[in-house]
């Protein structure tokens, strides 16, 4: 299967904006790269009509990761504060569509980092799909599906693995799943096996090194992985996900304390020719 490869600009700025975004995705294209990922930290870092037509010229797909901060929950939460994640949510969507992105990725149910004990795991996954409905509805009138992520234990306590994911999004229409090998890698038993239990619902593909570094510079079964990926029937991009160190708020979010390549380009450039390599063969 031909497939694309992707980018996402975490990988050197957080937060996005419209001068870092223009820099960046004329090198991600001249690297070779089909898609750039853009993460909506806030509404209005960028504007998403000015991408439109940057990415347009450049000839470069987009995808959009929702991002979970601080006060944004829709598990065991206020009402107003679930009604405010709804709306972030919704704007999310309305970005993803203007940049003509199929998916809004990321843990779209509770905060990064946090975790409490869960008493009653159904009863969660009950509200979580009552409060992720009608963002789903929404994204699915705009063309857009919502693709939940799976993170690791210190990330969160509510989803941690696929068949979790499965469990919290069943029956939930215009829901996939995003799948990050990062996280895979600490939580599942066999990351193809996994895969394969969620063929049909793949939403999405983040890609990683085992630390965050460059794919392939690991121990991870690449090759495992794609045909998994293949095996499932999953169409879209594989998008390197990584973090620039250099930026105090994310480099802590992320737990990225060290330096995970000789540059953050070469995150990217050694990323890409290493699954140019996977999916040429």
């Amino acid at each position: 299967m031909s497939r694309k490869v992707g980018v996402n600009t975490w990988v050197w700025a957080s937060p996005l904006d419209d001068e870092a975004l223009a820099r960046l995705a004329v090198r991600v294209r001249e690297w070779g790269f089909d898609a750039i990922e853009l993460p909506v930290e806030a509404p209005g870092d960028w504007d998403p009509e000015r991408a439109a037509e940057l990415l347009e010229g450049l000839g470069l797909d987009a995808t959009v990761v929702l991002v979970m901060g601080p006060g944004r929950e829709l598990v065991d939460a206020p009402g107003a504060t679930v009604a405010e994640t709804q709306d972030y949510l919704r704007r999310v969507v309305d970005a993803a569509a203007a940049v003509g992105s199929p998916v809004i990725a990321g843990p779209a149910y509770a905060s990064v980092g946090r975790t409490w004990r869960i008493e009653d795991r159904a009863a969660a996954y009950r509200e979580l799909r009552a409060n992720l409905r009608p963002v789903a509805e929404y994204a699915a009138e705009r063309g857009v599906t919502v693709a939940v992520e799976p993170l690791n234990r210190y990330e969160t306590s509510l989803i941690n693995t696929v068949d979790q994911a499965l469990e919290a999004l069943d029956g939930l229409a215009g829901a996939a799943l995003a799948l990050d090998v990062y996280h895979m890698n600490i939580e599942e038993t066999d990351l193809a096996a996994a895969i394969g239990r969620a063929a049909g619902r793949i939403g999405h593909v983040q890609v990683s090194a085992n630390d965050r570094g460059a794919p392939g510079r690991d121990h991870l079964p690449w090759p495992a992985i794609l045909r998994a990926l293949d095996e499932a029937g999953y169409p879209g991009p594989l998008v390197i996900e990584s973090f620039t160190a250099h930026n105090a708020t994310i480099a802590t979010a992320a737990s990225i304390w060290r330096p995970l390549a000789p540059t953050q380009d070469a995150i990217a450039v050694d990323g890409l020719a290493f699954l140019r390599s996977l999916i040429d063969a």
